[in-house]
């Protein structure tokens, strides 16, 4: 009988310790398959002490050899032994069922079965997507592209491009001014000089950016507007290369029939000057609600560079000339997708935003 006591002992012994490797905290550093084997192992724990062929079932098949005094007592403690082995082995399936519960949920809470949700992609701005127009056009011309500060002096803005003392534009009423005497540039113009002083002659550029004048907003004028700037700078430069290449690049833009034509005009950083126009896009020069029925849309302003002008970008004027043009974007991409109010551009109304895709 002692002996027995001593086997029961020593198996409960092993029982205790082989159930120790599946206590709560072991399974929390484990993902899914792990506490998978943990499972088919705690089965196999299962089979081992409570199955059919377990060592207890062996044991309760001798205690009818046992006398009633020693039967009772022997079966008794086998008995107890047995339940308190499928207890602790209860408790431990449900433990690790919780986990097991928790790890598949985690997995599955992506449902790849559901439609997904398109990303809603961004697209260029009108005003971006004309400015790229323009700049692929004239690269495929050789000219680069340069840029430059957006607050400048009073000796870049309109010394150096020879608007005197005492203009119109350099008073307050239509120039941006900061409490230290800068300026808000007002054309693109200023970077001709940034970009011959760095660069010399000969040079052929386009500068496209922001400028800024004191104008009130309406249908056709914003405080803050696009300008591209046009400058060739070589020896035998002409009104003729001048005439050239804004046709070839409004041809470009807007098709082959584009005609173009140039009117006399003043302004101070170039000599002689004129304003372009080309033919409407729209009718072809017939007349039509773009071009108010004239067959023309204005382009901008034109003309040979000024020697003083060279002579304040350090250019000898007897050596060099050049020619320069100027144009509003925001205009010419307000009539090509026929809006009625330029600030559209400006407002970020989504919904206007995108019919540009």
């Amino acid at each position: 009988m002692t002996e027995l006591k001593e086997q029961l002992e020593t198996l409960k012994s092993g029982f205790d310790k082989d159930l120790a490797v599946f206590q709560e905290d072991v399974y929390q550093d484990l993902n899914l398959g792990d506490v998978e084997s943990k499972q088919k192992e705690l089965e196999e724990l299962k089979v081992k002490y409570i199955g059919k062929k377990s060592e207890i079932a062996g044991l309760k098949g001798l205690i009818g050899k046992f006398s009633a005094e020693e039967r009772a007592s022997f079966g008794k403690a086998i008995s107890e032994l047995d339940k308190e082995f499928k207890s602790k082995i209860a408790g431990a399936e449900a433990v690790l069922d919780t986990y097991l519960i928790l790890l598949r949920i985690e997995r599955e809470r992506l449902d790849v079965t559901l439609p997904g949700i398109r990303p809603r992609t961004g697209h260029l701005h009108p005003l971006t997507i004309l400015r790229q127009r323009i700049e692929d056009i004239f690269v495929s011309m050789g000219y680069t592209i340069e840029d430059d500060r957006e607050i400048e002096t009073d000796y870049y803005n309109f010394d150096a491009l020879n608007i005197p003392e005492g203009h119109p534009a350099r008073e307050s009423q239509d120039t941006f001014y900061t409490t230290t005497g800068l300026a808000l540039r007002s054309q693109t113009s200023t970077v001709q000089i940034r970009a011959m002083e760095r660069h010399g002659a000969p040079l052929r550029i386009i500068a496209p950016g922001r400028v800024f004048r004191r104008d009130t907003p309406d249908l056709t004028h914003t405080p803050m507007f696009h300008q591209i700037e046009g400058l060739c700078v070589d020896r035998g430069i002409t009104m003729a290369h001048l005439k050239g290449t804004v046709t070839e690049w409004l041809q470009r833009l807007f098709g082959k029939e584009t005609v173009t034509r140039f009117r006399p005009s003043y302004f101070p950083f170039t000599e002689p000057s004129a304003e372009v126009d080309y033919s409407c896009f729209n009718c072809g020069g017939s007349g039509c609600r773009i071009c108010k029925q004239s067959g023309w849309i204005e382009l901008g302003g034109s003309g040979m560079v000024h020697p003083n002008v060279l002579r304040a970008a350090n250019i000898d004027e007897s050596e060099f000339t050049g020619f320069a043009f100027g144009l509003g974007i925001d205009r010419t991409c307000a009539r090509i997708y026929q809006l009625d109010d330029i600030r559209l551009l400006f407002e970020n109304d989504v919904r206007f935003l995108e019919q540009f895709r």
